[in-house]
């Protein structure tokens, strides 16, 4: 099964984008084959302009369709998700996330931020029409210390979510790749 990491993260390096690696790195190690999709990369003036012919916006598009599932990853600023992330979500058709498995992650400066993830996040994917949408994740940056060495080293606490979230997205993934074989066959 195809996971895309889609990274809403206007900045680089990005604590929202180390975090959905550790997420992909975790799904790969499951056997699912990753792909990564930073928005920021996107041309700004087609992305701005919604031109979904320009041909980076079109392969962005289309890298979302063909996806099984979607790892979404935003960090919040004033109480709600990236722009950068909404200019993209903007692009995709009414049923833009349909028969996708989605996983939101998000980070944030303090855990006030938390709520931001159900109330201006998820309503915006569920107009995408997801098949579902998991649990989110939700860490502050104090959460997620980064070792130039190690690496990302989550508080337990957090761990334990990204854990849990992998491991459902996973075996949700199991029980929808019978399902999609046997129509792919029937076809």
């Amino acid at each position: 099964m195809t996971v895309l990491l889609l990274g809403g993260s206007p900045s680089f390096p990005s604590t929202t984008w180390r975090l959905q690696q550790l997420v992909g790195e975790r799904l790969a190690a499951l056997g699912h084959r990753t792909g990564a999709l930073q928005v920021r990369e996107l041309p700004a003036l087609a992305l701005l302009r919604a031109d979904v012919k320009d041909p980076a916006i079109a392969d962005a598009v289309a890298r979302v369709r063909d996806a099984d599932a979607i790892v979404i990853g935003t960090p919040i600023h004033k109480a709600s998700f990236s722009g950068v992330l909404k200019a993209f979500l903007d692009l995709l058709p009414q049923d833009g996330l349909a028969d996708k498995l989605v996983l939101p992650l998000a980070t944030g400066g303090s855990q006030s931020h938390m709520l931001a993830l159900d109330y201006a996040l998820r309503p915006v994917l569920a107009s995408l029409a997801p098949r579902h949408i998991l649990p989110s994740i939700f860490a502050t940056s104090e959460q997620l210390p980064w070792d130039p060495e190690l690496g990302l080293r989550p508080v337990p606490a957090i761990s334990a979510r990204i854990a849990a979230g992998v491991a459902q997205l996973h075996d949700d993934l199991q029980r929808v790749a019978p399902a999609a074989h046997v129509l792919a066959v029937a076809a």
